[in-house]
């Protein structure tokens, strides 16, 4: 019981029976990108040696603001109609909602030793993970929300050749916090794996290479995205028509996976939640025994 209480205290995303270090996880935010909130409006242009009236001034301001295509007569509808955004919330999530599931807070590069704790493999049979993919050598695959490269590793081994003549495959490891991609590059450089290109992904944008991609892992990150309309448009984009997203997530319909709650997805809000996109749901698998491995493929033209 001992061994069990210490591991709960060590993990961010888990209830905790005991009085919490800190409310707000603050070690877990500090400097993380994926809470910063951008101006509402554009920056205004600097025009030095022109003075402007204060009507003319606000006028300008407003034109400006709404961008380009408004100034052109053809104002597009805006991703805002996605999001809703509440007072009351659960406080390990920011208050942001998509589709009625609240986004959970991150968990920012300090708590990097969780994700390479020794027992991950016992606990969420990681090992079963990649098998399940049916990967084949060659392949092009991207681990977005990548970390330290725990499932990275595993891909750049999955999709690696045996001889030099066949092109080797390629992972594309994003995330969008420089000091992971700092873990994860070392990591790689120890390992021996040459077949990793890490990336420094945006709120709204991971980065990838369009329509060149076999598959995109996401290993319980979908749910801390800020913008994760934007960012599934995106990653729609890279994929090859054929390609395939997978999401994998702690079951939000149990409530004996022992995290919290907004560190969950249930499978019909991700089905849900992928209806806006150009998806087409494959299958669930549920070999593992916490998580769902739910799979969509990209529509052909």
């Amino acid at each position: 019981m001992l061994a069990a209480g210490a591991l709960l205290l060590q993990n961010p995303r888990m209830p905790k029976p005991f009085p919490p270090r800190s409310p707000t996880r603050p070690e877990f935010r500090t400097s993380s990108p994926r809470t910063s909130r951008p101006l509402p409006f554009p920056a205004m242009p600097q025009l030095p040696g022109l003075w402007l009236c204060p009507g003319l001034l606000l006028l300008f301001s407003l034109i400006h603001s709404a961008g380009p295509q408004a100034r052109a007569g053809t104002i597009e509808p805006t991703t805002a109609q996605h999001y809703e955004v509440r007072t009351q919330h659960d406080p390990n999530g920011i208050g942001k909602f998509h589709l009625g599931r609240e986004i959970a807070d991150v968990m920012g590069h300090q708590a990097a030793d969780w994700l390479e704790r020794p027992e991950r493999e016992r606990e969420e049979r990681t090992d079963l993970l990649v098998p399940s993919l049916k990967l084949k050598p060659g392949d092009i695959v991207a681990d977005i929300g990548a970390g330290t490269g725990y499932y990275t590793r595993r891909l750049a081994t999955a999709v690696s050749t045996k001889t030099t003549a066949a092109k080797s495959g390629r992972v594309y490891a994003e995330d969008i916090q420089p000091e992971m991609l700092d873990i994860l590059t070392n990591k790689m450089i120890q390992a021996g794996i040459t077949n990793v290109s890490p990336i420094l992904g945006t709120l709204t944008d991971p980065q990838l290479p369009k329509d060149s991609l076999d598959l995109i892992l996401m290993v319980d990150v979908y749910h801390e995205f800020d913008h994760p309309f934007e960012m599934v448009e995106s990653m729609c984009r890279s994929l090859k028509p054929g390609g395939r997203i997978v999401f994998v997530e702690f079951r939000g319909e149990d409530p004996n996976v022992p995290i919290k709650l907004v560190h969950k997805m249930s499978e019909a809000q991700v089905r849900k939640e992928m209806s806006l996109h150009p998806l087409v749901w494959v299958e669930t698998i549920e070999s593992m025994p916490q998580q769902h491995i739910i799979v969509f493929q990209r529509k052909t033209r």
